[in-house]
């Protein structure tokens, strides 16, 4: 691991730690969050480990970097192995490209009109 990517994941610890902190004493609409943080990740239908597997995916999608470091790190916590955190990470790059094959079909369908006009 580059050392800047290693001092990156050490700076979004922080600095979550720092506003988790600030906005947990400030904020109703933050506490708000964090509960309904905390039901969404109970055991449910779906275990701990599942729903934070789905958000690993979700976060490689929307390139959120502190939702990667944080459920990463609650998914390792809940007992996910290497492989798990890897297929996770897989889907959400199946997903982010999976749009593209919908933007793909657009295109083709330019394409042909365009060719068709000819």
């Amino acid at each position: 691991m580059a050392h800047s990517d290693k001092e990156k994941i050490e700076q979004i610890i922080k600095l979550r730690k720092q506003a988790h902190s600030f906005y947990l004493k400030k904020s109703r609409v933050y506490q708000s969050f964090v509960n309904m943080e905390e039901a969404t990740f109970e055991d449910g239908a779906l275990s701990k480990l599942q729903k934070e597997l789905i958000a690993i995916g979700i976060s490689i999608v929307i390139n959120c970097e502190s939702c990667m470091e944080w459920h990463i790190k609650q998914a390792l916590d809940c007992g996910a192995t290497e492989a798990e955190i890897i297929e996770a990470i897989e889907v959400g790059i199946e997903m982010g490209g999976g749009p593209a094959t919908v933007s793909a079909r657009f295109a083709m369908n330019v394409l042909a009109y365009y060719q068709a006009a000819k």
